[in-house]
């Protein structure tokens, strides 16, 4: 099949007065929107939406993090804006749509617009985000695994690896970039809660990258239990929103509840417990198999493109990059002032399973080596685990609790993603959880990333954002 060209889709008409920007992931390039950008304008003509894929983030520069990625994004924005009124032309809307990485990226650069008066002259329409780390990418897990993977892994993809694993100091605020961008008195929570209208589209299953609880903006990720403790049956427990199934569930109550009678062949807590040790014995041969060549390669990559990164970065800093950076070092808060990569990661990552805290409202420790992660108190930590559990989660969501089941176990996250998800759920979100089936990489499949007939599920999840979701 051949490839969209993405000319046929960007750009507007004339009295075109809503400009909508697409944003691209990590590792990303213009192109993987192709398809967003084609079902938007198969709904929209010329006269009636501007498009804009942001694109001077692509490949290796989505490693220079999620500031940097923002600034470049919000000149962008700018830049079509001024193009367009020296052509006696005016925008009137703005919509913004981001991709895994991009969704973040995107949340720093309407915060950036806000504090420099650009949506002072515009309504906001759409915030929408397709599989984005809301909450990061740091695998709820305790102990030595989280050691491997949620330390290691955050070294390897530069500013914006330490970025999603919240192990960065975000400037002089000592928190990390993510709690930044979640708190209720910075520009970017302001700027969010500007827009009319925030949807997000989350996979339940087979996301490599960005698993459900983050890209959903949840405690809890019920799907992984689902799938766990009955594979067999899960098409049977879960409802779809009608007119798009299989592909996307009814957000008011996607899981049944369970049937009365268990199955006949139901697993016994001792299968059950041995099966999800099985779950990570492939992370374990991957480490032993891949540690000659595989593992070595990709480190070897992550320090060229660390280096690379670096200078970019120091060249963007010294206003030698074509943006004058002090423009856009704008004060953060309202309120108050305060002082084959991609395979290879992917692959590591999913192999990481999701811990949660004690039945009882736990608390975690933080690991040895890992206090930078989990700095916070553990008073803080306690309140964090009280407030936030499967009694209160139907305030964080809108999911069914699908009584009788034990789906709703609160993760064992850290303190600052606890805190992104109070603040971020106030705002008020239309979440929508995505099914793909015919493929395991769903990340990409959920927008089409590329057109083939793997991925055609997705057009059924871009069929319902242009359709039922983008406001004109």
């Amino acid at each position: 099949m051949a490839p969209l060209n993405m000319e046929d889709y960007m750009g507007g008409a004339p009295g075109a007065e809503h400009l909508c920007v697409l944003v691209h992931g990590l590792w990303g390039n213009p192109k993987h929107m192709a398809s967003l950008a084609r079902a938007l304008r198969a709904q929209f003509p010329p006269e009636q939406v501007h498009i804009l894929v942001a694109k001077r983030n692509s490949g290796s520069f989505t490693y220079d993090g999620i500031e940097l990625g923002g600034e470049r994004v919000c000149t962008e924005i700018e830049e079509k804006l001024e193009l367009i009124r020296s052509r006696g032309e005016r925008i009137t809307k703005l919509s913004v749509v981001g991709y895994s990485l991009g969704g973040l990226v995107a949340r720093y650069a309407i915060g950036l617009l806000l504090a420099r008066g650009v949506l002072d002259d515009l309504e906001c329409m759409n915030f929408t985000a397709f599989a984005s780390p809301f909450l990061g990418v740091r695998t709820p897990l305790r102990g030595w695994a989280n050691h491997m993977w949620n330390v290691l892994g955050a070294r390897t993809l530069c500013m914006s690896g330490r970025q999603l694993f919240g192990i960065d100091r975000f400037r002089d605020t000592g928190k990390p970039l993510l709690a930044v961008l979640a708190d209720p008195n910075s520009i970017f929570m302001r700027a969010l809660a500007r827009f009319r209208r925030r949807t997000l589209y989350a996979n339940i299953v087979n996301d490599r990258s960005a698993v459900y609880y983050t890209t959903a903006i949840s405690a809890t990720d019920p799907y992984a239990t689902l799938f766990a403790a009955d594979s067999n049956h899960v098409a049977n427990r879960v409802r779809y929103l009608p007119g798009y199934e299989p592909i996307i569930l009814d957000p008011e109550e996607p899981i049944l509840p369970p049937p009365e009678q268990p199955p006949e062949n139901e697993a016994s807590p001792f299968t059950m417990r041995l099966s999800r040790w099985a779950k990570r014995v492939p992370f374990v041969l991957v480490l032993t198999l891949l540690v000659p060549v595989g593992v070595v390669t990709f480190l070897v990559n992550s320090a060229i493109q660390t280096i690379r990164s670096h200078r970019r970065v120091k060249l963007h800093e010294s206003g030698r990059a074509g943006i004058n950076v002090e423009d856009y070092r704008v004060n953060l808060w309202f309120k108050e002032m305060r002082s084959a990569v991609e395979g290879a990661y992917e692959e590591l990552n999913s192999a990481q399973e999701n811990e949660f805290l004690d039945e009882g409202g736990g608390t975690v420790t933080p690991s040895k080596g890992d206090e930078s992660l989990l700095d916070a108190d553990r008073k803080q930590q306690r309140e964090n685990d009280s407030e936030v559990n499967p009694e209160t989660r139907p305030l964080l969501s809108r999911e069914s609790t699908a009584g009788g089941d034990n789906l709703y176990q609160t993760l064992a996250l850290a303190p600052y993603q606890f805190d992104a998800i109070r603040a971020l759920d106030k705002l008020g979100w239309r979440k929508y959880p995505v099914w793909i089936h015919k493929h395991r990489h769903s990340h990409a499949a959920i927008i089409v990333r590329i057109e083939k007939p793997a991925f055609d599920e997705g057009k059924v999840v871009l069929k319902h954002w242009v359709t039922e979701e983008f406001l004109t």
